[in-house]
């Protein structure tokens, strides 16, 4: 036997032409789309399908309602998603609805990256890492470790922003542990991240000043490649990218 799982997704009937849309700029194709006597449609990409119907009340703005996508190719369908997002609207949305976040690594074992439709459903499409075979690694048991693992969850899983800043400013403000100057460089990268969805835009640039003058080996900035990149995105200047930093 064969089975295949179709997600069923909200959206707010006014906006079901929006999604379809941002759909279409991801490479997906529209295979149903109807207006009455309810507003229903379907993409397709490959393999993956997803279905929608519209609710007259629906809030974007609190939506919890969303899927994984597991792929084999994560970096490739990132990058091809940014493309499409900037070739439709002229520029990457990171901010608001709809958005793209970045790609990272998670510490249980995925390499992946959250996007948001215009309707406030998330996909999370995410590629496994872990080369032993388990489907999620431990947590980590260090204070610095643990603490960017549980941030990342509560900023991307459970999508609480104000979560994940409390629990790093509050190992940011710690003076009888230091981290890594790695573990810095991420904490701040992602701290800063933060704020800048938030809407900080002074604390964010605080932080990010502050994680772009941490010196790292070449073992260490090959080791955050990816907290490179992504201070390259939101502080360094236009064009440039975390590789440009490894030298």
């Amino acid at each position: 036997m064969t089975e295949k799982a179709i997600p069923l997704l909200p959206c707010r009937s006014e906006l079901i032409q929006a999604v379809v849309d941002f759909y279409t700029a991801l490479g997906f194709e529209t295979t149903f789309h109807q207006r009455s006597p309810y507003p229903y449609a379907v993409v397709q990409r490959g393999s993956v399908e997803l279905q929608f119907y519209g609710m007259k009340e629906y809030d974007p703005a609190g939506s919890h309602s969303g899927c994984y996508i597991l792929t084999d190719d994560v970096d490739a369908l990132h990058a091809s998603f940014r493309d499409g997002l900037k070739a439709a609207h002229g520029k990457i949305p990171t901010r608001g609805l709809p958005r793209i976040g970045p790609l990272k690594n998670m510490s249980y074992g995925v390499r992946q990256f959250l996007i948001t439709d215009p309707t406030g459903n998330t996909l999370r499409i995410g590629q496994s890492i872990d080369t032993g075979g388990g489907h999620h690694r431990p947590a980590p048991k260090d204070t610095f470790g643990r603490a960017l693992h549980t941030a990342d969850l509560y900023a991307d899983s459970k999508q609480d922003l104000p979560g994940a800043a409390k629990i790093l400013d509050r190992v940011l403000g710690l003076t009888d542990e230091q981290p890594t100057p790695t573990q810095l460089l991420r904490l701040l990268v992602l701290r800063g991240d933060i704020a800048h969805r938030l809407g900080d835009a002074p604390l964010a640039h605080r932080l990010l000043e502050r994680a772009a003058d941490i010196t790292l080996t070449p073992q260490e900035r090959t080791a955050v490649r990816d907290d490179l990149d992504r201070l390259a995105v939101l502080h360094l200047a236009p064009g440039a990218t975390g590789s440009d930093l490894l030298g």
